[in-house]
């Protein structure tokens, strides 16, 4: 399954550098954003699959700042208005002046496996396993989540003892093939017209729990059940990482509708016009979600996560809505929350 390759160099609205227009219209490919450059004449292994889902930066090299946080909010987070603009700032900030920030790691992975992957101390990438742990360096100074993941991690004594909420989701939307062939416009339709539908697996029970809770409020429990009736439980390579498996399925003709948060459905449709297209669905903002950031407790880093924590914060409620994200009023942005 062809999953990845380099990318040729076209501009999104986003901000990201997409495949060429050959590229995103081969049958079945569905070519994922470049996020991190590598060094020149170093080898680089992209080709059928992804081998390293949602890992960005050097491992191996010393580590400058590590952030591990749930994945659906990547296309924010790792943009020039975040982590770029982040960069660019720490460098010009005197206060940090003798800091590096050369090599930022993200883990971008679902929030189950983050959990899980810093309680177990590593995670198994095909034939790699990759350990994470204090000794390694590859271990998180910032942790990104929902409120019981992060307090998961608290009582596993990870955490500081509170969070704070920078990030509120419209709700699900439903991502179809271009041209939308089978005349997608409401959830009914779904129903209506015997869609293969994908979302989020059971190894994903927090968004998943989400979308079903959203189906049911907005079309009712039956019209719910046969929606999901009809989903793609597992096809060959699917990871259990729904904003990998979700736009794989849906270009590839493996499901009709992918149920994904909106801003992810309106990043694929815009990194993959040519594949992929956005339909949003009415009143589903009422079945939002929130995410929180947290500092590990005597982190390995300490200067570039204050530094960091510093700038997210200050720019985080201006910049996530230009990705889709809701705007949070007062009162909502910033709020602490006790782990």
């Amino acid at each position: 399954m062809k999953r990845r390759a380099f990318l040729a160099g076209i501009t999104l609205p986003l901000g990201f550098r997409a495949a060429s227009a050959d590229q995103r219209e081969q049958a079945g490919t569905l070519v994922w954003p470049k996020f991190a450059d590598g060094t020149p004449g170093m080898p680089a292994l992209n080709g059928h699959t992804d081998a390293m889902p949602d890992v960005i930066g050097r491992i191996g090299a010393p580590i400058s700042l590590a952030i591990f946080t749930e994945g659906n909010h990547f296309p924010a987070l790792l943009s020039a208005d975040i982590l770029g603009r982040f960069r660019s700032t720490a460098r010009e900030n005197l206060k940090y002046a003798n800091v590096d920030f050369g090599n930022i790691v993200i883990v971008t992975l679902p929030q189950p496996m983050i959990v899980s992957m810093i309680e177990h101390h590593g995670a198994s990438f095909g034939n790699m396993t990759l350990t994470v742990d204090r000794p390694s360096g590859l271990y998180p100074d910032i942790v990104m989540g929902g409120a019981e993941p992060l307090r998961a991690l608290r009582r596993l004594g990870v955490l500081e003892e509170k969070a704070f909420v920078f990030a509120k989701s419209r709700g699900m939307s439903l991502l179809v093939r271009r041209g939308n062939p089978l005349g997608i416009g409401k959830l009914s339709d779904l129903v209506e017209r015997e869609a293969r539908v994908i979302l989020a697996s059971q190894s994903e029970p927090g968004a998943r729990g989400q979308y079903l809770r959203a189906l049911e409020g907005l079309i009712g429990r039956a019209g719910g059940e046969r929606i999901v009736a009809r989903e793609v439980v597992d096809f060959t390579g699917r990871l259990g990482i729904q904003h990998r498996d979700v736009p794989f399925a849906v270009a590839s003709g493996l499901a009709d509708v992918g149920i994904i948060v909106h801003h992810l459905a309106r990043f694929y449709a815009a990194t993959y016009p040519s594949m992929l297209q956005l339909v949003e669905i009415e009143e589903a903002e009422r079945y939002s979600s929130t995410i929180a950031v947290a500092r590990v407790g005597d982190p390995l880093r300490a200067e570039p996560s204050s530094a960091f924590m510093e700038f997210f914060m200050a720019q985080a409620r201006d910049i996530y809505p230009r990705y889709g994200f809701a705007k949070m009023p007062d009162g909502e942005y910033g709020v602490a929350m006790n782990l």
